[in-house]
């Protein structure tokens, strides 16, 4: 590492080690990608709809709700043009509902200030409501095919088990590190193939928990390789430590969703809603209910009327709730 990059904290990587890697990964990639709708575009608007998507959802079950949604809002016009309970209804009940809500803002400016086009730049992108760096990296990468950069769970987990080790119990390298690396490994003119192939790895290779060594086409180069099977033994269950938390909160949402989705426009009165939810639901239920009610108001995944009867306290169980 060189003495500016000593003091900026970038990583440089060896560059015989980066074109291995490189020379290893995407062909491997070419063999044994998995054939996905999103792969098979290079339209924007279906690349960053499967991009918002996929965040924290499992490939197979984000595949079937990607499908149905750009069948129904092929465009960023389509889905503008449209109220956001058809956006939501659409959404079913994949989870992570804001992102509904980020999308159809989203494409309202994409048609107010970029002509109905989504823009290339990652600048751009990333003003437009919920992308973040990531995203916007990827956009510009697998639907423009820009050499842009960018990390996710899987390519974090990826370049720092094959540059600095293992990442557990502690991570050896600096967020700032693992983006210098991220961006020095774009091969020019092929970040399309590169950016597939490392995220594919981590998702099938190179896992959290039981990553497949024996089976990793960079195996050889792999700085974690000696020591990874010791060091996720030894790895804490955080996910069990946290189990539950939000959870009650989050799956009631869901369900309270799923009635909406099933209601008419005007939706279901509170008492219903309440009665669908929880089995002997009665008064005493109500501020619960409204805790879960008011969380989806605020993300503007529901709305409640009229106003005077919600803000009873507890609030009337004749106040009706719907989609926005």
């Amino acid at each position: 590492m060189s003495e500016e990059a000593t003091r900026t904290n970038v990583f440089e990587p060896d560059a015989a080690k980066a074109e291995a890697v490189r020379g290893a990964l995407i062909p491997w990639f070419e063999e044994n990608g998995r054939d996905l709708p999103w792969r098979r575009t290079r339209d924007p608007w279906r690349v960053l709809v499967s991009e918002v998507m996929l965040q924290q959802i499992q490939v197979a079950r984000a595949v079937p709700f990607y499908e149905s949604f750009v069948a129904l809002f092929p465009t960023p016009r389509a889905l503008s043009e449209a109220p956001l309970s058809e956006a939501i209804r659409a959404w079913g009940d994949l989870g992570r509902y804001r992102r509904v809500v980020s999308l159809h803002r989203t494409a309202r400016l994409i048609v107010q200030e970029h002509g109905g086009e989504v823009p290339s730049d990652p600048e751009a992108l990333l003003k437009l409501p919920g992308v973040g760096p990531y995203t916007a990296g990827a956009v510009a990468c697998f639907a423009f095919e820009r050499d842009a950069h960018f990390l996710d769970t899987n390519i974090r987990r990826v370049l720092h088990r094959l540059f600095f080790g293992a990442e557990v119990p502690e991570p050896k390298a600096k967020e700032s590190q693992l983006l210098g690396l991220a961006e020095a490994m774009v091969p020019r003119g092929r970040a399309w193939g590169w950016g597939q192939s490392v995220m594919e790895l981590g998702a099938l290779r190179c896992k959290a928990r039981k990553p497949l060594c024996a089976a990793c086409p960079v195996g050889e180069l792999c700085a974690a390789r000696p020591t990874i099977a010791e060091a996720l033994a030894g790895r804490p269950h955080a996910a069990r430590a946290t189990q539950g938390r939000g959870g009650p909160n989050r799956h009631h949402r869901g369900r309270v969703l799923a009635v909406l989705r099933e209601a008419p426009p005007k939706g279901v009165a509170l008492g219903e809603l309440g009665r669908a939810l929880r089995e002997g639901f009665g008064e005493a239920d109500l501020p619960w209910l409204r805790g879960v009610v008011e969380s989806l108001v605020k993300d503007g995944l529901a709305r409640v009327s009229p106003e005077e009867a919600w803000s009873a306290d507890p609030p009337r169980a004749t106040v009706r709730v719907s989609l926005p």
